[in-house]
């Protein structure tokens, strides 16, 4: 990817990435790690360091709620859900994203016939 390219990428992301973390975690309770490894194989962040002080925000804005839970290893892990606040905003989101989406597609050449 062209540094122009990655550059755009990255700006969407992180517009993105706390909305994409709430929709994870609507699916199911997630631990860090395996949050931070199925956002980063579906390439919307690129490390778990980058992901770590978004969930801390995220639990201080009441988006996200922790518990421990002792995992496989005899380790506990830190689990993250999804609150009825996080819900709520990403349900706003939802509606947002399809609107904008929607019209970002038409202007990029979907409807107007723009080549690039």
């Amino acid at each position: 990817m062209s540094d122009q390219r990655e550059k755009i990428a990255t700006n969407i992301r992180k517009g993105v990435l706390e909305y994409c973390v709430l929709g994870s975690l609507a699916c199911g309770d997630k631990y860090g790690l395996e949050l931070a490894e199925e956002l980063t194989a579906r390439q919307l962040t690129a490390s778990e360091g980058s992901l770590y002080p978004l969930l801390a925000r995220m639990k201080t804005t009441g988006l996200v709620e922790t518990y421990w839970e002792e995992g496989g290893s005899g380790r506990k892990r830190k689990y993250y859900t999804i609150t009825e606040h996080g819900h709520l905003m990403l349900g706003g989101f939802r509606e947002v994203w399809e609107a904008i989406s929607l019209q970002v597609t038409e202007l990029l050449g979907g409807q107007h016939g723009i080549d690039s």
